[in-house]
């Protein structure tokens, strides 16, 4: 029986502020291995320990680094090329604010911070349907 110990983890698991290991973070993170170790050569920001015999350890941060990532690449159809530019427009701390808040992604992409150009994701959505609707006359 898995009891709740006082800090908010169930008995028997790692404190969440516990380093991980690569297999720890890939089961968590629902991913393979080899993804953890291909996103850590494309983003130098995810930056694990590394001990004995090359063993990676993640740090909490780490941990919600990648979260943000899979969400971004994963959820929110961001291509890696995009992630980076996201990170580097707006900042590390201020995409991972906005992703762990539920904030829309997309309202300031990569392409539209770098342009100085804001999406309107209400008129975005306005236009598509005055288009899908022209388009169910036209057949």
């Amino acid at each position: 029986m898995n009891t709740t110990e006082s800090d908010g983890r169930i008995r028997g698991s790692k404190s969440r502020d516990a380093f991980r290991t690569i297999s720890e973070v890939a089961d968590e993170l629902d991913l393979p291995q080899h993804v953890l170790r291909f996103w850590e050569s494309k983003f130098n920001q995810i930056k694990p320990l590394k001990r004995g015999g090359n063993r990676r350890y993640y740090r909490p941060d780490d941990v919600l680094l990648l979260t943000v990532i899979k969400k971004l690449l994963h959820s929110d159809g961001y291509t890696i090329r995009g992630v980076q530019k996201l990170f580097k427009a707006q900042g590390l701390k201020t995409t991972i604010d906005q992703v762990m808040s539920g904030a829309d992604a997309s309202v300031t992409t990569p392409e539209a911070s770098a342009s100085g150009v804001s999406l309107d994701t209400a008129a975005v959505d306005s236009a598509l349907r005055r288009l899908k609707a022209l388009r169910s006359r036209l057949t």
